[in-house]
This record gives structure tokens, C-alpha cells and sequence, in this order.
């Protein structure tokens, strides 16, 4: 294991971990080849924040165990992010992590969870039932769509800046930015909203620069466009994609310079 700890990539919504379908593509085999030790969370598609919390506490407990190790690394991609967070404060979690390195998280939540809000309570009552229909099928344990939409809403200014956090776990955050919605055409029309909604705030196609930014703020994934989708190995370019890999690694491999 060239980190200390192992480590455990965190989905956000919509994706799971499949035999055939990776919620992170290609990333955990290629950071595995690097010599790595990396799981892939198994927590429900469209659990509820503190649902998933306790999915992930359970699952590293067991990684704590198979290895004998008293940490693990955390590297969260969107609500993974705000999952992780919550399973180390609410938890008790706080001595089993020794790093949560958060990717395009909506740490103040989300301009288009909000905007979508606004719509008909019926109406996303039934698409929610069918998304819990299915994703049960999928193999979710607790799927609760409608639920998870209003925790994504944005925070109020005044409960962020009272936000706490952990100061045991060293905490680093990265955004990403699409610059144009045909760089991805699945998430070209979030972009599109978000850019009607809020102008003049940069975005990867569902969250804002600003909501990402949480602990050490890093900076951006990559210095060119790439969408919320791609910086986890979905449907970006063969080059692109070597791009993101190698961002990655450079996480690993800065995580164990610092002892991690």
C-alpha cells in the first residue's frame, strides 16, 4: 500500500457501483495499478445524506477491519461529499478518517436542486416514486429521491458560516468548470439553467465553483472545461480522460507525502 491508509472513493447520486457499470469508471483500477488500496462506496443511488452516512460508516468499519488500519481516505465526488461530512460529524466518525478530499461537492447547496423545488409537489412526488421504484431494483437499501432534492437546496449563508469543521480529518476541496454546454451534451441543459439562474457563476454543469469549496480549497480539478460527469470517468474524451486519471494519482500521491 504506498498511502498509510486505504482509500475509499464516494459516489454522489444517480451512479452506483456495478460488476459492469463503475460509479467511478476507470479510476479505482487505475489507482489500484498505481499500488493503491481502493474501495468504491456501496451507499444507495439516491439515499438521503444521513442514510448514506450510516451505509458508510458500516462499510468502513469493515475496511478498518480487513487491513487492521485505524483510518481510511476519503475522496468524495458531489454528494459523497456532503455524505462523508455528515458520517464524520453527526457519527462519530472523526478518529476512523484521516483525510476528506471532497470533488465538486455542493457544500451550500445546489442552484438547480432549488430551482427544480419550485415545481409542483405532485409532480416530483411521482417522478421520485418511480426513481425509488427502480432504484430499489438497482439495489438501493433506502431510496428517498424527494428527500435528497431538499437536502441539496442551497443552505442559508448564516448555517454554512456556522458549519464546524473537524479539525482532525485535514479536509480539501476541488471544482470543476464546463464552459460551454456542448462539452457535455447530457449535462448541457443544467448548464444552461444554472447560467440563466445565476449569472456570471462558473459551474460544472449541476454545481457552482463556490458551493465546491469547502476546507483547503484547492482550485479546479483540471484547467480545462470538464463537467460534472466526466471528472468521474463518464463519457469524457480519450485525452481528457488520461487528464482526470492523472488527477487522481496526484491526490494519492500528495495524501501519502503528508503521511495519509
Amino acid at each position: 500500500m504506498m498511502s498509510k491508509y486505504p482509500i475509499l472513493l464516494a459516489h454522489g447520486i444517480v451512479v452506483k457501483d456495478f460488476k459492469y457499470f463503475k460509479a467511478f469508471g476507470r479510476i479505482e483500477k487505475t489507482l489500484k495499478d498505481a499500488g493503491y488500496i481502493v474501495y468504491t462506496s456501496n451507499t444507495d443511488g439516491f439515499g438521503t445524506i444521513d442514510g448514506n452516512a450510516l451505509q458508510l460508516k458500516e462499510q468502513i468499519q469493515n475496511i478498518l477491519t480487513l487491513h487492521n488500519v485505524d483510518k481510511v481516505n476519503i475522496i468524495a465526488h458531489s454528494k459523497g461529499g456532503l455524505d462523508a461530512r455528515y458520517m464524520i460529524e453527526r457519527l462519530d466518525m472523526q478518529d476512523s478518517v484521516a483525510s476528506l478530499t471532497t470533488i465538486c461537492s455542493p457544500h451550500k447547496g445546489s442552484k438547480l436542486a432549488t430551482k427544480l423545488c419550485s415545481l409542483p409537489k405532485w409532480l416530483l412526488r411521482f417522478v421520485a416514486f418511480w426513481l425509488n421504484f427502480w432504484y430499489r431494483i438497482f439495489g438501493d437499501k433506502n431510496p428517498n429521491a424527494f428527500e435528497v432534492l431538499r437536502q441539496l437546496k442551497e443552505i442559508p449563508a448564516n448555517e454554512y458560516n456556522n458549519a464546524v469543521i473537524c479539525k482532525s480529518v485535514y479536509s480539501q476541496s476541488y471544482s470543476a468548470i464546463m464552459k460551454r454546454s456542448r462539452d457535455d451534451f447530457v449535462l448541457g441543459i443544467p448548464l444552461k439553467i444554472i447560467q440563466n439562474v445565476e449569472k456570471n457563476n462558473q459551474s460544472d454543469g449541476i454545481v457552482s465553483v463556490e458551493s465546491s469549496k469547502w476546507g483547503e480549497y484547492k482550485g479546479n480539478c483540471l484547467d480545462e472545461s470538464v463537467s460534472h460527469s466526466q471528472i468521474i470517468d463518464f463519457m469524457a474524451g480519450k485525452k481528457k480522460r488520461q487528464k482526470i486519471y492523472d488527477f487522481y494519482i496526484s491526490i494519492c500521491e500528495d495524501l501519502t507525502k503528508r503521511g495519509f
